[in-house]
């Protein structure tokens, strides 16, 4: 990792079993993102179809949310982000199909179509080779509120991301942010207000956007009393 990139957080949790092992050594390498050498990721190159947008997903988790948008959506062309290994492994779980039920192919599960493209690390990382205004959906969903005050600089949303996030966003595109922490949507609030760039575009923060698929995190919250926050910006025109 470049060393001017600090990361806070783990990178491997309970050790990773059998059958997903073999995803991360033979399915994860099929579909993993790779950077160039020198310039921009050249976005109409990273899948064998034509994809009508991309959508990034930053810090998918179990990787529920993003396995199941690429199923609806086979035309969107997806990067998602993850440098927590065991999420990684989730991811590709779902992707195979293996998190329903054991199976000996390590290939993608019967039906899908080869439109998810994984980076399994710090997306800052990938953030220098991608153009500008390349993805119509951004999502940063439940991310680590880094709850005490003296780590508040290692929350993702912060005015080093929020210019990269926007100059990612086409002009027509929305970042997604969803929290069950009241303490991080207020941070949220805060750090928009401060950036300047993005507006709010949902005034019902409590409910769910259009074609919203839970996370396991966000159903466990939901069972625990924890209230979902939703926002979905666009940018506003220059």
């Amino acid at each position: 990792m470049d060393t001017m990139l600090r990361f806070f957080g783990r990178r491997k949790g309970k050790t990773i079993g059998a059958s997903r092992e073999r995803l991360m050594q033979e399915l994860l390498p099929k579909i993993q993102l790779k950077l160039p050498s020198k310039g921009k990721i050249k976005m109409n190159k990273l899948f064998p179809i034509d994809t009508k947008e991309m959508w990034l997903e930053i810090g998918f988790g179990g990787g529920e949310h993003m396995a199941e948008l690429a199923k609806m959506y086979p035309n969107v062309g997806f990067i998602g982000a993850e440098p927590f290994l065991n999420g990684v492994s989730s991811l590709l779980a779902h992707l195979n199909g293996s998190h329903r039920f054991p199976k000996d192919e390590t290939g993608l599960e019967a039906g899908r179509v080869d439109n998810v493209r994984v980076w399994p690390d710090d997306v800052r990382l990938v953030f220098p080779h991608l153009s500008d205004g390349c993805f119509e959906r951004i999502f940063v969903l439940y991310p680590d509120p880094w709850p005490k005050a003296r780590h508040a600089e290692r929350r993702f949303i912060n005015q080093n991301n929020l210019p990269e996030l926007y100059r990612l966003l086409s002009p027509t595109g929305c970042l997604y942010v969803a929290t069950d922490v009241v303490g991080y949507a207020e941070w949220v609030k805060e750090q928009m207000k401060i950036f300047k760039k993005f507006s709010l575009k949902n005034k019902d923060l409590i409910q769910a956007p259009q074609d919203w698929v839970p996370t396991r995190y966000e159903q466990k919250g939901i069972q625990a009393g924890r209230q979902p926050i939703y926002f979905v910006f666009f940018k506003k025109s220059a």
